[in-house]
């Protein structure tokens, strides 16, 4: 609700907070200086003030009452900063000195006409102003990120199992991502994530779904939505998650989504041009042993070769593993880890560590069960939904090794005479063969 910022009772105390002369406001966008710290906004044109959280009403408030219109407001990187600086110079000059006319009813009598003023970054002032908050408010949340990432004093249980973290974030957002299947994002990609942790642990809380946040009548069966629904993930159109990434700060007048869009637009653009210095996308594919991540599967394939004593490229070599294979046998082992569980041998263990220690002791973790054991089809499915390291392998099925034959029958698409392609088909001459046989 609108607060008029008048003189006396308890309505004077929040006049103090409305007067602009003591805010030592930039005489030009090029200096943005430092406000004081208030709930308020005040409307630019009269003592009309709203608390921050009311953006929306206050800009009805102007279109209304003074036919001002803001484009582009979401785009604001600071709107309090924003409208008090406007504030100022539209008490200096007059408003149509800043802003375009839109006149409404044209054709209409001039008693019926509305002249509205459009306040947009077309105005070189406007856009230098809003260049100043984006780049200010860049500085203020990269110095979070920095120091969010530096801390050490990280402390919070995960939302899924109640397990307790301490460190730093990383640890917690890896242990969701791989034990549950809950990816928000790498860590370095995250700020603020105390409060992003609330938000999520709130909904839950609330019985609410986090993707299409539908409520449910009890805990069990939210968890059962969650997973039959595949909906263990953020909706990345909730506005609401937005400031918790940090591309949404990174470039002035644009959402994440141009951005990203801005960016697949540039590399249709250019499919004709030099790729030499073309970099692969790092996958952070997760070992299967531990929880380091590497951002190749070459350096991947190295450590858990040193580490764990696990050649998985030489597995694949010996055992003439195709690419549906090399899916169900990483799945198998994926899922025997997850259940502290040899894979060799089938003994359980009490934690993760227990079970490496063992498995790389008995060398265990370097020979296979029977194929019989994990070429099955229920490791088609992946344990971790978020398993980029099987999005990287390659099937080797097409390689042409030596002395395999290369002349291999094609049969034409073109069945105009279908009596000729049946008489002609290779099909034929298997039959030939077992016939005789």
């Amino acid at each position: 609700m609108a607060a008029s910022c008048r003189a006396g009772g308890t309505v004077g105390r929040r006049d103090t907070e409305c007067i602009l002369e003591p805010l030592s406001l930039p005489e030009s966008p090029g200096d943005v200086a430092a406000v004081q710290s208030s709930p308020d906004v005040p409307c630019i044109f009269c003592q009309e003030c709203y608390l921050l959280a009311e953006q929306n009403q206050l800009l009805k408030h102007m279109i209304i009452e003074h036919k001002l219109v803001i484009a582009d407001v979401k785009l604001v990187a600071d709107f309090r900063r924003y409208i008090l600086y406007w504030k100022k110079r539209f008490a200096e000059q007059p408003i149509t000195d800043f802003c375009s006319v839109i006149r409404t009813n044209s054709e209409a009598s001039l008693e019926e006409q509305d002249n509205y003023f459009l306040l947009c970054d077309v105005l070189p002032e406007d856009r230098l102003l809003r260049e100043q908050l984006q780049q200010k408010r860049l500085r203020e949340i990269l110095e979070q990120q920095q120091r969010e990432r530096d801390d050490t004093s990280f402390h919070s249980v995960c939302m899924f199992c109640d397990q307790e973290f301490t460190g730093n974030r990383s640890v917690l957002l890896n242990h969701m991502a791989r034990e549950h299947a809950f990816n928000i994002g790498l860590p370095d990609n995250i700020v603020n994530c105390y409060e992003f942790l609330a938000v999520l642990q709130g909904k839950l809380n609330n019985l609410q779904c986090l993707y299409c946040e539908k409520v449910f009548r009890d805990k069990n069966t939210l968890k059962d939505h969650m997973r039959k629904k595949q909906h263990r993930r953020i909706n990345a159109k909730n506005k609401e998650y937005d400031k918790f990434y940090i591309i949404n700060y990174l470039e002035f007048g644009k959402s994440w989504e141009e951005v990203q869009s801005e960016d697949d637009r540039e590399l249709l653009d250019n499919l004709e041009e030099d790729w030499s210095d073309w970099e692969e996308h790092p996958v952070c594919a997760v070992c299967l042993f531990c929880e380091q991540q590497a951002d190749t599967t070459e350096k991947l394939y190295l450590h858990m070769q040193k580490s764990h004593g696990f050649d998985f490229p030489k597995i694949k070599s010996e055992h003439g593993l195709n690419f549906y294979q090399q899916v169900k046998l990483l799945n198998f082992i994926r899922r025997e880890i997850h259940h502290f569980r040899c894979y060799n041998c089938q003994e359980k263990f009490q934690s993760k560590g227990g079970l490496i220690s063992h498995m790389e002791e008995t060398k265990h973790v370097t020979f296979l069960p029977a194929r019989s054991t994990w070429d099955q089809p229920q490791y088609y499915f992946p344990t971790y939904e978020n398993d980029t390291l099987l999005c990287t392998l390659s099937d080797t099925e097409d390689l042409i090794t030596e002395g395999q034959s290369e002349d291999i029958p094609v049969i034409s698409e073109d069945i105009s005479n279908l009596k000729a392609l049946k008489q002609s088909s290779i099909l034929n001459q298997l039959l030939y063969k077992e016939n005789k046989s």
